[in-house]
């Protein structure tokens, strides 16, 4: 039985929270938050506490929290040599305090509350100081149904800024095609097929090899087209770049 501590109310602490409460070998032991009107719902399934002071023994402390926020809580924290880790996918292992053992526990997903998440579908990306650490951290894991996979930080800070282009900056540009959509009255679910059949083609093949389209096939009339018909200056622009990039990536002439 592993026993855990998580610090922080946000997505990641919630979801990681209700995996581990339902995992066979984990015991979450306490639930840390600055503010424990965020984690009340959880009041009868966990020990709750807003003082760093009271935090008992665990096998692992994770801090779940914003980026900017991780060195500081864990300068805070008031015990030594336990293991202590951040889930975050930008923020360097040694920006934790040093008197305690030191580690990362990413879990590589977008989470939001109100989604639930299947943890047998998340990579959990780990980085330790101590290699006797990295086994505990891979049982954790484990627990909840998820791969691991070992990597260092510069190794996952680019798979952090990766991520942010297959997922934050595709869902901005689902956004530009709703907003495309919703001005000519044009249902925006008609492009949900298209939407799932575009990520399911980059399982079998390679981005490169999935392209298709216009600026692929160097369509300058089609281009033309599509330019005449964006009325938002933002959206050209972003029309304008994507079709050089994939211009430039697969050969062809620039407009």
């Amino acid at each position: 039985m592993i026993t855990v501590t998580i610090l922080g109310a946000g997505n990641v602490a919630t979801h990681l929270f209700k995996a581990f409460d339902t995992a066979e070998n984990v015991q979450v032991k306490q639930w840390y938050n600055r503010s424990l009107k965020s984690i009340q719902t959880y009041k009868n399934k966990v020990a709750l506490t807003d003082d760093l002071s009271q935090l008992e023994q665990a096998d692992v402390y994770i801090i779940a929290i914003s980026d900017d926020a991780i060195a500081n809580l864990s300068s805070k924290l008031t015990f030594t040599d336990r293991l202590v880790v951040h889930t975050s996918g930008s923020v360097n292992v040694h920006d934790l305090d040093k008197k305690n053992r030191r580690g990362v526990f990413y879990p590589l997903q977008t989470f939001s509350k109100a989604a639930a998440i299947d943890f047998t579908n998340v990579p959990i990306c780990l980085e330790v100081l101590e290699k006797a650490d990295l086994k505990t951290l891979k049982v954790l894991a484990k627990a909840i149904g998820s791969k691991t996979h070992k990597l260092n930080t510069d190794q996952r800070k680019a798979l952090h800024l990766a991520a942010v282009f297959v997922n934050n900056f595709t869902n901005q540009l689902y956004r530009v095609a709703h907003e495309i959509t919703e001005a000519e009255g044009v249902e925006f679910d008609i492009l949900k097929p298209l939407i799932l059949e575009t990520a399911n083609k980059v399982q079998d093949l390679s981005p490169y090899m999935a392209q298709t389209g216009p600026a692929k096939r160097n369509d300058k009339k089609t281009i033309s087209k599509h330019l005449q018909l964006l009325k938002s200056e933002q959206h050209k622009a972003i029309y304008e770049l994507l079709t050089s990039s994939i211009q430039h990536t697969h050969g062809r002439k620039k407009l």
